[in-house]
């Protein structure tokens, strides 16, 4: 009887432990976040502050913690920021390049830049009409992040009016940006 308890209770501990390094492999792989952002509010030029994003929780981040590394990238009127150099506390880096957004499946693993005094990745990314005062996105600009987590982004903006029109004719609501994005969150340069 006591050997049948025994060899019971090694079963049970061997079947405790199986189980929990089953566990442990059963972990899923972080999952490549595309998405496309309608009508985020940039009109903040008055209070000379920036509506700060983050792309791996897909959401604003509160003024009160620009400086912490929990945004990745900043947008103000026409201006846009990432977290890294003059610009925040983290090590967020970007570089502007010129393709199909669907066809740039894999990131440049070099030519990134932090803000500096002098360079912002600001007006790469826009045409201002001035006689009509109309801003257009350029078609094919697109801004590739390397997180201050190692991890990679690239983000498309198409329109600067509310409900993205595909027109504008200067009446729609303008600071209201609309712009797609891929964020990679394993490190890995690929988009796929």
């Amino acid at each position: 009887m006591k050997k049948q308890l025994f060899f019971v209770g090694v079963l049970a501990a061997v079947a405790g432990f199986t189980a929990c390094s089953s566990d442990e492999n059963d972990t899923p792989a972080p999952q490549i976040l595309s998405t496309t952002v309608t009508n985020l509010n940039i009109d903040t030029a008055s209070t000379g502050k920036f509506t700060l994003y983050s792309l791996s929780e897909n959401k604003i981040i509160p003024n009160s913690d620009s400086a912490t590394t929990k945004w990745d990238i900043g947008f103000q009127a026409l201006n846009v920021i990432v977290n890294g150099g003059v610009s925040g506390p983290g090590k967020t880096q970007a570089q502007f390049v010129t393709g199909v957004f669907a066809n740039l499946t894999t990131a440049p693993t070099t030519g990134y830049a932090t803000d500096s005094t002098a360079v912002k990745v600001a007006k790469a990314w826009y045409n201002y009409n001035f006689m009509t005062h109309i801003v257009t996105a350029i078609p094919g600009k697109v801004i590739m992040l390397k997180t201050t987590n190692n991890n990679y982004a690239k983000i498309e903006i198409f329109s600067y009016y509310k409900d993205a029109p595909a027109a504008p004719t200067g009446t729609e609501q303008a600071r209201l940006l609309n712009f797609r994005y891929v964020y990679q969150p394993n490190g890995s340069v690929n988009f796929k």
